[in-house]
C-alpha cells in the first residue's frame, strides 16, 4: 500500500530551504591550436564567476541587419497592370479592324452574287423569250369566239 503523504501547512512549506548542488571545478585542458588566417581571429572574452572560476569564449558579434534596398518609385504590379492594359487595347483595335474587314468582305461577296444572278438571269430570259431564229414551228392564234360552249372559229 502507498504511504500516507506528509502534509505541510503553507507556513511550513515557506520555511523549506533548498541548497544547490555545487559543481566541482572542471579539469582544464589546453585548447587545441587551430591555424587561422591573420586578421580573422575573433576576439576572446573572459568572465569571472562569483565562485572564482573563469569562463573564456569567443565574443559574438551582433548580427548586422541587411542593408535596406531602395524600393522603386513605381511598384512592379502597377507596371504589369499598365502593360496588360496597353496589350489589351492593341488586341481590341486589331479585333475591330478584323471584324470590319470581315464585314466588308461579306458585303463584296454578296454584291458579286447579286451581279452574277442579274447577268445570268438576263441571259436565261433572252434565251427563253428572245426571237427564235432556228426554224421552229410558228403558231398563229386568231380570234375565236365561244358561244354557248360551242367553238366557232
Amino acid at each position: 500500500m502507498h504511504p500516507e503523504p506528509t502534509r505541510h501547512t503553507p507556513a511550513e512549506r515557506a520555511m523549506e530551504v533548498h541548497h544547490p548542488t555545487p559543481i566541482p571545478p572542471a579539469i582544464v585542458h589546453p585548447a587545441p591550436v587551430v591555424p587561422v588566417q591573420p586578421g580573422t581571429v575573433p576576439a576572446v572574452a573572459s568572465i569571472v564567476l562569483p565562485d572564482g572560476r573563469v569562463v573564456t569564449g569567443y565574443a559574438l558579434e551582433p548580427a548586422r541587419p541587411e542593408p535596406v534596398t531602395a524600393k522603386p518609385a513605381v511598384s512592379r504590379t502597377a507596371v504589369n497592370v499598365a502593360l496588360g492594359g496597353v496589350g489589351f487595347l492593341a488586341v481590341c483595335g486589331g479585333l475591330l479592324l478584323l471584324t470590319s474587314f470581315i464585314a466588308a468582305l461579306t458585303a463584296f461577296i454578296t454584291q458579286l452574287i447579286i451581279l452574277a444572278a442579274v447577268i445570268f438571269g438576263g441571259w436565261i430570259a433572252v434565251q427563253v423569250l428572245g426571237p427564235s431564229g432556228k426554224g421552229g414551228t410558228t403558231v398563229n392564234i386568231r380570234k375565236a369566239t365561244f358561244k354557248r360552249n360551242h367553238f366557232h372559229g
